[in-house]
This record gives C-alpha cells, structure tokens and sequence, in this order.
C-alpha cells in the first residue's frame, strides 16, 4: 500500500512531509527501547552536558512527584521495580531525543516498544512531555498492581511465530504472544501453569528453547486487561495535538493516522501483543533506511541485525554514542 493511501484529507501535512521524503537519499526512524534495559546512571552524562535534558528530568519529577534524577543516577532498590522504572526510563530516552533534536536532527517516522511507544509519541509531536510522564507513571502503578498471583513469560527461540500460536491456542489456560520481537525469538505470557505447559509442548515441536524470563508479571496478556481499562483514566485528561510525524502502534504495526484512535490502543497495548518485527518490517518497506535506538541499552538493535541487514541501525544511550551518531549523520 502506498503511504498516500494512508492518510485521510485533514491529516494532509503529514501526508505531504511523507512524500517530500521520497526523493531523498535516507528515511530515519526514531525508535524507544522497553522495560528491561533500566540501569543505575542512565541519561546521567546528557543531564550534565545540555540544559534541554536537565529539564526533561525535572519534567518528569513535577509530573510524577518523584525525583526522578536521584532514581536514574543514584543506587536504589527501585529502578527495577515497574512503577518507577517505566518513567525512569522514559526520563533517559526523551534526554536522548531532546539532545538529538538540539542538533537540528529529525526523524521521518517513529515508534516504540512498549513503554518505548509514549516516546515515539512524543517525539511525533502527539503528546506533551508531561503529560506523558503523567500517562507513563501511572501505567507503571497500574500494572504493577494488576500483576496477579501465578503469572509468567518466557522466551522461544527459533520457531515459526504461526505455530507459536498454535501451540499457545491448544495450550489449557491463558497463555498468548507477547512480543513478536524479531526472526527467531517471540515471548509468551499468561498463568504460569499455562506458559510452562505450552513451553513443554512447544519444544516436543521442535522450538530450539524457552526460557523463563526473570519478570514480575504475565506482561502484555489478558490478565493485565483491566490495568489497560484504568489508564482511560488518566488518558482521559490529556489533550492529544496532530503529528508532526507519522508513528507506528505496537496493537498493529500500522500506521495511526488520527489522534481520535491513539487512547485506545495505548489501552489495548497493556495486554495486546507487541509486534515489534511486523512494524519494523512495515518501516523498511516503506524505504526507511536509518533506524536510531533512543535509550539505555541495544535491544532493539539486536533485534534489527535479525530483521534485516540492509539498514543502517545505530543505538544512543551515552555522548559517546551521540558525538559517534551526530559525525555519522
């Protein structure tokens, strides 16, 4: 399908920067890691170097009543912990966004895993910094609360996404695809009993390995539906602006072209699969060619060199990775 088809009358301007894309060499993606890549001093060295992310940080502690600087950069039990860790990490990706848009660089499309999504919001131009601290730290309570008794994840490795899902479909329980995060490797999530079940006869099917993830909770399933129904609430307060640049939704992989549909599927996200490979697969079809992980760690970039060798992916999560990034652009 092409972009045009995409865009409906009243969403034109983002129609028309699409296009004016075509003709240049290189199309850049933004993209925002999730939960999991948290560490003690992450985004530290940009809150020293620029005052643009000295605020992203004091944003975030006026959003939530936290201060965010002192759990980001200090030794703390509670970085890891799913209420705080979620605006932990968006404090860092977003000092990285702010420091990357200070050098004059901007991306053709966005999107993020999971938590990462509310970056990609905002660096679309869709919701405020702090009303995506706001959102961001009250999904973290929501769904540290909503964690049931008897929930579990784990990973498969080397098997066909289909037949993943039909083992899981066959499987007694709740149990269902989590992330869909590249070739060769898909989560699954729901009761324990289900996941270790489907696990068992998912190796009988000849998946290489599972393996238990070290998690607090069945993540992205069914069972974290009525966490995703509470952030209405506080999703319901905040006023939503047209892009500036198109996103990519985890519910879908495709493209959300009207801001009327993005609460919604920020809803459905906290129990709907994320299909990480499908929407980088959708990006590359449509010529982009640079993908820029925002963030701690390299994720997302190992997933890419297992989606496709073709693009250019580079990961910032310190300056020396932006002084390497900037001379590379």
């Amino acid at each position: 399908m092409a972009w045009q088809s995409l865009f409906s009358n009243r969403n034109f301007d983002i129609q028309r920067k699409w296009t004016g894309e075509i003709g240049k060499m290189s199309k850049t993606a933004f993209v925002f890691p999730g939960q999991g890549a948290q560490y003690v001093g992450m985004g530290k060295d940009f809150y020293e170097a620029f005052p643009e992310c000295r605020e992203v940080f004091e944003t975030a502690s006026e959003a939530s009543g936290l201060d965010i600087a002192k759990l980001c950069f200090e030794e703390n039990e509670q970085i890891n912990q799913t209420e705080y860790t979620q605006i932990c990490m968006l404090a860092a990706e977003m000092a990285v966004l702010r420091a990357v848009e200070r050098k004059g660089i901007r991306s053709s499309v966005n999107a993020g895993l999971s938590l990462g999504e509310y970056g990609a919001l905002v660096a679309s131009g869709a919701m405020g910094l702090k009303d995506a601290f706001k959102v961001v730290r009250r999904r973290g309570i929501l769904m540290q609360e909503a964690v049931p008794a008897g929930g579990a994840m784990a990973a498969v490795l080397a098997m066909d996404a289909a037949k993943i899902e039909e083992v899981c479909g066959q499987t007694e329980g709740i149990v269902s695809v989590a992330n869909y995060n590249c070739p060769g490797q898909i989560v699954i999530t729901g009761e324990e009993d289900a996941v270790d079940a489907a696990c068992e006869a998912l190796k009988a099917a000849g998946a290489k390995r599972t393996i238990r993830l070290n998690v607090s909770g069945p993540f992205h399933s069914q069972m974290l539906s009525e966490a995703g129904e509470k952030l209405m609430e506080v999703l319901a307060e905040v006023e939503l602006t047209a892009f500036d640049t198109p996103y990519i939704t985890n519910v879908t992989a495709g493209y959300v072209t009207s801001t009327d549909g993005i609460k919604e599927l920020l809803c459905r996200q906290v129990s709907s699969s994320v299909r990480w490979q499908q929407s980088m697969e959708r990006m590359i079809a449509d010529g982009v060619d640079t993908f820029i992980e925002m963030g701690p760690g390299k994720t997302l970039s190992g997933f890419m060199r297992k989606i496709s060798r073709d693009v250019k992916m580079m990961n910032i999560e310190n300056m020396a990775d932006f002084e390497k990034v900037m001379a590379a652009l």
